[in-house]
């Protein structure tokens, strides 16, 4: 099996189980919160956040989704690359966070999202040709057009702030994976754009 997939997700699994059922003090010392960043200079909180969960079914579900795209994932890229995607999502996921929260002292958050995110993106632009699955909807969804579909559907949700979700993370993660492609292999949405136009 690939090795930074794997050793991302026995962190990430070991970290949150720990939290949750043994030393909850390792979740509070994770956290995220923005207005802290700057002004105690808690920067390794973007990280740390990262390898924590909320709850069991917050862990199950990002484990999961990690699954089925980063290990493929990594075997295409290379682990080096891999790894260079998954911690730029998970620090760059963090700027809408940050900026919508940067004056608010008792918001916090947690989780991989941003990072899992730009992981899939990145996924869905080197195999366009790849259907998705998306619980309720038992139908194969398109890669590309379940693509436009969630970026419509999280920047909306992120406008709205209805609920707990962190939406700018989400938002922030899949806009990270792109760019990071964009970037380092740009060749890759050529294929994309035939693979998209056949």
């Amino acid at each position: 099996m690939p090795p930074g997939a794997l050793v991302l997700l026995a962190l990430t699994c070991l970290a949150s189980l720990t939290g949750l059922y043994v030393a909850p003090q390792v979740i509070a010392r994770s956290l995220f919160r923005p207005y802290w960043l700057v002004r105690r200079a808690e920067y390794i909180r973007l990280i740390t956040s990262g390898f924590v969960h909320a709850d069991i079914g917050h862990l199950l579900f990002n484990a999961i989704t990690f699954y089925s795209f980063a290990f493929f994932l990594e075997r295409y890229i290379g682990t080096m690359r891999f790894l260079a995607l998954y911690f730029s999502g998970l620090l760059l996921g963090n700027v809408g966070t940050y900026v919508k929260h940067r004056t608010d002292p008792n918001y916090s958050c947690l989780g991989a999202s941003g990072a899992i995110l730009a992981v899939m993106f990145a996924s869905i632009v080197y195999f366009p040709t790849q259907r998705l699955i998306i619980i309720p909807i038992p139908v194969p969804i398109p890669a590309p057009l379940f693509a436009l579909g969630y970026l419509a559907f999280t920047y909306y949700s992120a406008r709205q702030s209805r609920d707990k979700i962190n939406h700018d993370a989400h938002l922030g993660g899949a806009l990270t994976g792109l760019a990071f492609v964009a970037v380092t292999d740009p060749g890759a949405y050529r294929n994309l754009l035939t693979a998209v136009l056949r």
